[in-house]
């Protein structure tokens, strides 16, 4: 459902995203890590159509995103790491304006609005403007508006920020149950309990590069220490990628698969 081909970035002489390559099957939650400037949000905006590639390919739903837009943005839902909500409209009114862009018909937008609001509690707030909102309503609002065209691929960048405890409980509960139904889900996070707890498989980018992939007892296994939590993990493999003199080590060109 989302195949990144060679994907590449450059900004000037600094290389952003180097030539990864991943494939999500649908029906996968996938959890993409990385440190503070590792590339995560420059992978997702090539994606999603914000920024284009220097070279490589990514597509959704079999379509290339810069060969065919609209085609593939109809098929995704997207939650981005900074947001613009337009605050002087109501919680419904703004997932209407979402509805009308994706041209979703009135009687099943309306339907579709009232089970999300119902699903991501926030029914009682929908008359409400944005304005009013708290960062946790407005990121639930977020994803009520990524899915009111009901995509098939939702890519969410670190949505768990700013989330109290019951309100990631929500999002994570949601989020699996969307799995569940069919729905492929691309999701950057800095929260590794998250990804340890949800994710069916992950990725670890550093410095623009993969530098290990599968499900989460292939990064155990590939870590070859006695750690038992995803952190302890992560924090390996980053320190054996570290560049060493002659560039990255063995491991950061290996991914598995």
């Amino acid at each position: 459902m989302i195949k990144l081909i060679n994907l590449t970035k450059n900004f000037g002489a600094f290389t952003a995203v180097d030539r990864i390559n991943i494939e999500v099957e649908p029906g996968t939650l996938f959890a993409f890590l990385g440190t503070n400037g590792a590339g995560k949000t420059t992978t997702i905006r090539m994606m999603t159509g914000v920024l284009s590639p220097t070279s490589g390919t990514a597509e959704i739903g079999g379509y290339d995103i810069q060969q065919h837009p609209i085609e593939a943005k109809f098929l995704m839902g997207v939650v981005p790491d900074r947001p613009y909500l337009y605050g002087k409209l109501t919680g419904r009114e703004f997932l209407q304006f979402m509805a009308d862009l994706y041209k979703v018909k009135p009687k099943a937008a309306q339907q579709r609005m009232e089970e999300l609001l119902v699903l991501y509690g926030m029914a009682e707030w929908q008359d409400d403007l944005i304005d009013s909102y708290s960062h946790g309503m407005k990121q639930r609002l977020l994803m009520c508006a990524a899915q009111v065209h009901s995509p098939k691929v939702l890519v969410i960048d670190e949505p768990m920020v700013g989330l109290d405890p019951p309100g990631a409980k929500l999002l994570k509960d949601t989020l699996r149950k969307s799995v569940a139904e069919g729905m492929t889900i691309f999701m950057s996070t800095h929260s590794l309990s998250v990804a340890e707890e949800i994710a069916d498989r992950l990725a670890i980018i550093e410095r623009g590069r993969i530098i290990a992939m599968g499900t989460l007892d292939e990064l155990y296994a590939r870590a070859r220490s006695d750690a038992s939590d995803l952190e302890k993990v992560f924090l390996q493999i980053i320190e054996e990628a570290e560049p060493n003199g002659s560039g990255f080590s063995k491991i950061s060109r290996a991914p598995i698969r």
